[in-house]
């Protein structure tokens, strides 16, 4: 399993828990959010409003050839759905 750069902040409420079974509960973080943080995911959860064109953007490709771009043009907007 190849190791995530990434922060973490998890909060127990058993002060005594030991080294291993909190390397576990990374490992397994790591592992659900490595299958959440997907492009296909992100296209499911978000939608782009273009307000100089009038539209709303939701397929992939569309979502990913802006998403891809350094800077959005003024007026359009990426939304999460909910």
């Amino acid at each position: 399993m190849k190791n995530s750069n990434r922060d973490l902040l998890v909060l127990v409420k058993d002060a005594y828990t030991n080294q291993e079974a909190m390397q576990y509960e990374l490992q397994q973080l790591n592992t659900l959010l490595g299958d959440f943080e997907t492009l296909e995911s992100f296209c499911l959860a978000h939608e782009v409003f273009d307000l100089q064109k009038y539209r709303i953007l939701t397929k992939k490709a569309q979502l990913q050839k802006i998403i891809e771009k350094d800077t959005l043009k003024p007026f359009v907007f990426i939304c999460n759905k909910n």
